[in-house]
């Protein structure tokens, strides 16, 4: 079954995230309060446990959630399989999958600080359909057209 592991917040982008227990998304725009929050199609950004354990695996120790700068860490669902278009309810919010991934034209600071990054390759992004809050634990469902 799939779950959040984390939510994770952060005033400014590039940099890790901080943990929350509980978070608003609000439509049309992601997490309340969060940088990467706005009219977009990248507004909220997801990484599995299971991408940031293959970074933990090569010798990287310490990797908490929002390390890699993911609004929502999940865990028991292969994020970077999912379609684009694809619909997911995480809580009591809906996303709509844009974006598997991203080109990064910069190496970040969370790059130089862990000798890698994983959002390029298994991160995925969503922007809200409907909002409402997420928790920490909560279950995260794909769902049928």
């Amino acid at each position: 079954m799939a779950k959040v592991v984390s939510i994770n917040i952060s005033s400014k982008k590039g940099i890790p995230k901080t943990p929350i227990q509980e978070g608003e998304f609000i439509t049309n725009f992601g997490l309340k309060e969060d940088s990467h929050g706005g009219d977009w199609h990248r507004q909220v950004s997801l990484l599995a446990q299971e991408s940031i354990d293959k970074i933990k695996e090569m010798g990287m120790e310490n990797l908490s959630p929002g390390v890699f700068a993911e609004n929502i860490t999940t865990e028991g669902i292969c994020l970077y399989k999912l379609p684009i278009g694809a619909k997911m309810k995480i809580g009591e919010s809906i996303h709509e999958v844009t974006q598997i991934g991203k080109q990064c034209h910069n190496r970040c600071k969370i790059f130089h600080t862990i000798g890698d990054c994983i959002m390029p390759k298994e991160g995925i992004f969503t922007k809200i359909i409907m909002g409402g809050c997420v928790k920490v634990g909560d279950i995260i469902e794909v769902l049928k057209d």
